[in-house]
């Protein structure tokens, strides 16, 4: 199965439902997403997604410089963060969209991603990697959503993306952990995100943590941005019985694998 065809099986639908037929289709994305993402995502990504957080090397070379788990790293994170920086310029710089008292957040945002693009790029140059180029985006996924038309999609989507993106560093922390610089500068990026997160969650009247994998009046595509989030375990102890089963999964926030964070940006990619 791969990208296009998921995206037909979703122009049948109406999209905002909850039908379980595309909840299934959506959340296979983890399954199908080493297959299809490869295609889907920059040239570097396809080791990331099937690389263990803890492994050291690859074989794959590219005509940079040999690749390891930090370089893909990073080549996820660039990807991720020039997707919410296109997003955002998108937004406003369509007129009408964002309402003007909203428009001072997301202009602080927007330089944010902006400035970690900015450092993503050059901590892969000076890695002796050459950064990816920027990806072709459609933020319509094939014509399912409008967010440049529709400000309530344009606050959804804005929400999976900031949701994806901090668990998408906390997910990629085994693999820059051998340079205590990129790591360093990650864990400033990746608390950023969870402010830029939970701002977007409450402008959207949605607590600003997640509970129980609920993204909080969110459409069934974006389930697999949430999915494992009802984790209630934690190094053995079991927060739902000492705090209930909200608290104690919305108390630790969970991390997303490099292959379906790169599956859920591919979404996103023409």
């Amino acid at each position: 199965m791969n990208i296009l065809r998921i995206l037909d099986k979703l122009s049948n639908d109406k999209f905002f439902t909850g039908e379980a037929s595309r909840l299934q289709t959506l959340t296979s994305i983890a399954d199908f997403g080493k297959k299809a993402a490869v295609a889907s995502v920059p040239l570097g990504l396809g080791v990331l997604m099937s690389t263990p957080a803890h492994a050291e090397t690859t074989s794959a070379t590219s005509s940079a410089a040999l690749k390891t788990p930090l370089t893909d790293a990073l080549q996820l994170a660039l990807t991720l963060e020039y997707l919410e920086d296109e997003y955002y310029r998108i937004g406003l710089a369509t007129a009408g969209l964002i309402p003007t008292a909203d428009r001072t957040v997301f202009s602080q945002i927007s330089k944010h991603e902006t400035a970690h693009v900015a450092f993503l790029k050059s901590a892969l140059t000076s890695l002796g990697t050459a950064p990816a180029n920027k990806p072709t985006f459609d933020f319509t996924a094939g014509g399912n959503f409008t967010p440049f038309t529709d400000y309530q999609q344009f606050l959804t989507l804005a929400q999976a993306f900031e949701d994806t993106g901090v668990r998408a560093y906390k997910g990629q922390a085994g693999n820059v952990m051998s340079n205590k610089d990129v790591l360093t500068a990650a864990l400033q990026i990746h608390s950023v995100e969870a402010r830029h997160a939970s701002q977007v969650r409450r402008m959207r009247a949605n607590k600003g943590w997640i509970e129980l994998a609920n993204g909080g009046n969110m459409p069934a595509a974006t389930n697999p941005v949430y999915a494992g989030e009802g984790v209630t375990v934690q190094a053995g102890f079991n927060t739902a019985t000492a705090f209930g089963a909200e608290a104690g999964s919305a108390a630790y926030d969970e991390v997303l694998s490099g292959s379906d964070a790169a599956a859920i940006a591919g979404l996103f990619i023409a």
